[in-house]
């Protein structure tokens, strides 16, 4: 079985995200960029469908700027097998993005694509499920449980009520939910040797798909600051604030 698995270089979590003074978007300048949370998670499914034997190969995937091939190497690092970076300059939408995979899937032919539930930069959780109506496969998202078995996957997905699992025949797509498992961490020998595997590069246009947004982004502004709080000396007084604000 092939595993496609789909990595996203964003902002890292633990930096403080900072607007630009125009209001035109978020400073990316001098700021550290890793691989999205969800996707870290969707590799190191990969790997461990791979350990147990249920895979053959692993091949992580990108699209973005040519730096988004340390995203791609960090997922070589992890355990996946080789990497394909698809160039893209500028902001791509889910839909541009599911299109370009669409492309890498059709020219891959893998069993299964993994990928996070959604980016913690847009925020979109989109790409999934439009990869899955592209591809007319079926779809397991917001996974916290995967199995895989004679050509069919069990897959456990948060809902809002609790859990539900859902049977998928393969091919299909699954997207990463945080319960699903812990990441590890790459190794200094995986990442010496993660430099000697392959990794391909691509353009969107060997795929056909024009990556112009199709949205405008207007305006960009942080949220307001969190105010004080206020100390009250009786619950009359708490019940008298409450009603001034129109909360009771």
């Amino acid at each position: 079985m092939k595993i496609l698995v789909c990595v996203k270089r964003v902002v890292d979590y633990n930096v403080k995200i900072r607007v630009k003074a125009d209001g035109t978007g978020v400073e990316l300048a001098n700021v550290k960029m890793s691989m999205n949370p969800f996707d870290e998670i969707a590799v190191e499914e990969a790997v461990r469908l791979k350990e147990k034997g249920g895979a053959a190969e692993i091949v992580a995937v990108s699209i973005g700027p040519a730096q988004a091939a340390d995203t791609i190497r960090t997922a070589l690092a992890m355990g996946a097998d080789r990497g394909i970076l698809v160039k893209a300059e500028g902001t791509v939408e889910p839909l541009a993005v599911a299109k370009i995979l669409k492309g890498v899937v059709e020219a891959e032919q893998p069993d299964l694509v993994i990928l996070g539930k959604q980016a913690i930069d847009d925020d979109c959780n989109q790409t999934g499920q439009m990869l899955a109506g592209l591809l007319g496969w079926g779809q397991g998202t917001f996974a916290s449980k995967l199995e895989i078995a004679d050509g069919q996957a069990s897959v456990t997905r948060e809902v809002d009520g609790g859990l539900q699992t859902v049977g998928l025949t393969l091919p299909a797509i699954v997207t990463t939910d945080l319960r699903l498992n812990e990441p590890r961490y790459a190794s200094l020998p995986n990442i010496m040797k993660a430099k000697k595997k392959p990794l391909e590069e691509k353009s969107a246009a060997d795929f056909g798909v024009d990556t112009t947004p199709r949205l405008e982004v207007l305006k960009t502004a942080e949220p307001k600051g969190r105010q004080a709080g206020v100390k009250l000396g009786s619950v009359d007084e708490l019940v008298s604030a409450l009603k001034g604000a129109g909360l009771v």
